[in-house]
């Protein structure tokens, strides 16, 4: 069976209502036959639901899409994607433990590692994602965890996944992916090496910018340490949540091969207008890693970048002219989303940091929806030409 089948037909036992569509499980705990039922349960000798911040039908019914999407052994739903990506690092480091990441991150993944776990002595080093060989020069003796996003945020940078994971055979090393952008429908880093691979599930999971989510799916060995962190700090994903990422699985195929189709095309019409110094996407072959995208990616992904010329008060004015685009900092929507990065979701980096990214003050992230490409095509260019 086909995973596109399997998204939308895997779903927890129905009741014996024989509901077509599995129902909300809205409660915080379950109840047991008897006292020695309960004793069972909770010696993980029998199975069965206790507490909705350990387990619930829904938030189970969409783990078990993610795990089969990703080909993954096990998986855990966390609140939001941040909540995810420390847990995966607080569940299985400690004290004196290091960390080497790609120095091209979400902002809050930034902040976690340079301000948040060095409180609890774990250090780490960043280095240039594509430069493998720093990955290997910045490994010490207590390195423990390798992380990276690929296609990165906002610069589209790939990691070559294989040859990350070779990097560390022989080494107590976790490899953890954010895929966020790719999705388990563009590209499956657990099948290019990684032993763990995250979400913010919050962005094309969901897809229409209604929830919050995250989740981690991976080798098993982690995961249950990285469960009991979870269940005793309490970042659980709400059943309501769940039933809504599950659902919004269903599409998730159909909806990545059209964010991708219209981004391409975007991306193309757009590349060598006067008003822009560059445009940048995965599937272009100007991308400098174009030939690595192809490899790793099934299709080229929904966001570009695209850099204005004159900074940002030339983006203020690029962006009052668009017509249908919206301004927000997520992406993943339905609707297509500009983003200026280095106001927004990178506006805590140095200075120094933001230049080495490429984040200058005139690129903009563009989350490419779903509305038609001739209508898009049609606003991105007026609003260039309005600036030029």
């Amino acid at each position: 069976m086909q995973k596109q089948t399997k998204a939308i037909r895997i779903q927890a036992e129905r009741s014996h209502n024989r509901e077509h569509s599995v129902p909300l499980y809205l409660t915080s705990s379950f109840t047991f036959d008897d006292a020695e039922e309960g004793r069972a349960i909770f010696a993980e000798e029998k199975a069965g639901n206790i507490y909705s911040r350990y387990m619930n039908p829904n938030v189970d019914e969409f783990v078990a899409k993610m795990v089969m999407l990703e080909n993954a052994e096990d998986g855990l739903a966390f609140s939001t994607g941040m909540a995810a990506i420390f847990a995966s690092m607080a569940g299985l480091l400690k004290a004196g433990d290091h960390i080497v990441a790609s120095n091209a991150l979400f902002g809050s993944c930034i902040q976690i590692l340079t301000k948040i776990t060095s409180k609890w002595g774990i250090e780490c080093t960043f280095v240039p994602g594509a430069d493998i060989a720093a990955w290997e020069k910045a490994i010490q003796p207590n390195t423990k965890f390798f992380f990276c996003e690929s296609p990165s945020n906002p610069g589209l940078e790939l990691i070559d996944l294989p040859a990350l994971a070779e990097l560390k055979k022989g080494r107590d090393i976790v490899l953890a992916v954010d895929n966020c952008f790719a999705t388990p429908i563009l590209q499956t880093p657990l099948d290019l090496g990684a032993d763990l691979v995250i979400h913010s599930a919050t962005k094309y999971i969901d897809g229409q910018g209604r929830v919050l989510g995250g989740v981690i799916c991976g080798k098993k060995v982690y995961l249950d340490e990285i469960r009991f962190f979870a269940r005793h700090t309490g970042p659980s994903l709400s059943p309501f949540n769940a039933w809504i990422l599950s659902k919004s699985l269903e599409l998730l195929d159909l909806r990545l091969q059209k964010h991708s189709e219209n981004a391409q095309a975007l991306a193309e019409a757009l590349d060598g207008h006067e008003a822009l110094n560059a445009v940048k996407y995965p599937f272009l072959k100007s991308h400098p890693q174009y030939d690595l995208a192809k490899r790793q990616m099934k299709y080229g992904g929904g966001i570009l970048t695209i850099d204005i010329k004159g900074g940002f008060e030339k983006v203020v004015a690029f962006s009052k002219a668009l017509k249908i685009a919206s301004i927000s900092p997520n992406l993943g929507d339905s609707r297509t989303i500009m983003t200026h990065p280095a106001s927004t979701t990178h506006a805590k980096i140095a200075p120094e940091d933001k230049i080495s990214l490429g984040i200058t003050e005139g690129l903009v992230r563009i989350a490419v929806g779903l509305e038609s490409i001739e209508d898009l095509k049609a606003d991105f260019l007026q609003a260039l030409n309005a600036i030029k």
